[in-house]
């Protein structure tokens, strides 16, 4: 079994991919903190992660615990940011647990910004890196690693074995908007949107042709709603500002949904209706 070099690390967040990852973690790691905003988030979050932590062989919900203060995670040894698609917050909040856990490897779980600004910016390029994981974290297994130039390389290898450790596997990928997969994958998402609203035809079909013919395990609607349309729309609007292809640029039906409030399944609505 593949050696883990984090045995006490930290999660920052409390969405989906916080506390998945967190989750996952706790097969390999002996401490396990999630950093919260309130106490109602950490409370909230510590409930998601005992339910994740039952679907997860060998998981141990009882080595997770969750805080609201980050100096409570100078021990780390990996610290892992996984909140809103936002590089001001990302950077702001970076530096925040930088400076608290001075020895800690730092990551940060954008999908669509750059790791070297974010780095730059949060005062501690040379020991972060962009860990790109994917929803549901437990069951998706492809981990993006992108390691700047500035970055101490062990640093990456360290990320590379913890990867091995919990079963996933990690692909190095250039710090450019939205890596390989994102980069890829939203044009072909964004096309399903303008296809429907060009034709109207209902989500379900759409997605049908797609499963059906391509032997896709989900349709791209369905697929944008488990994403979360906000996000996406982060996604899209930071690869098409950086690329200038019209094909990056989110539509403006998801835009008009966001604005609505309806985010895709977190909040019962978008492509389809949850409730």
């Amino acid at each position: 079994m593949q050696e883990n070099p984090y045995l006490e690390l930290a999660v920052a967040g409390s969405g989906a991919i916080a506390t998945g990852l967190a989750a996952l973690a706790s097969v390999r790691s002996e401490t396990v903190w999630l950093l919260a905003r309130s106490q109602e988030s950490a409370d909230a979050a510590l409930a998601t992660v005992a339910k994740t932590c039952g679907r997860i062989d060998g998981a141990d919900a009882s080595c997770i615990q969750a805080t609201t203060d980050p100096a409570e995670l100078r021990g780390a040894q990996l610290v892992v940011e996984a909140i809103i698609e936002d590089h001001d917050a990302k950077t702001a909040l970076l530096g925040k647990i930088g400076a608290a856990a001075p020895d800690a490897d730092l990551a940060t779980t954008t999908s669509s910004l750059s790791v070297s600004a974010i780095g730059e910016d949060c005062g501690f390029g040379e020991r972060l890196i962009g860990f790109h994981v994917f929803n549901p974290v437990p069951v998706m297994n492809l981990v993006e690693i992108c390691a700047p130039a500035v970055v101490d390389p062990a640093v990456g290898e360290r990320a590379h074995k913890w990867c091995t450790a919990i079963g996933k596997t990690s692909i190095d990928v250039p710090d450019t908007p939205g890596f390989v997969v994102n980069r890829l994958l939203f044009p072909f998402l964004f096309d399903a949107v303008r296809l429907q609203e060009r034709t109207s035809m209902p989500s379900a079909d759409v997605d049908a042709c797609m499963t059906l013919a391509v032997n896709h395990p989900m349709g791209p609607l369905a697929l944008l709603d488990l994403i979360g349309l906000d996000i996406s729309l982060a996604i899209g609007t930071a690869i098409h500002a950086d690329t200038g292809n019209e094909d990056h640029r989110p539509p403006d039906v998801i835009a008009a949904k966001v604005a609505a409030g309806d985010l895709g399944r977190k909040s019962g609505s978008g492509f389809y209706d949850y409730d």
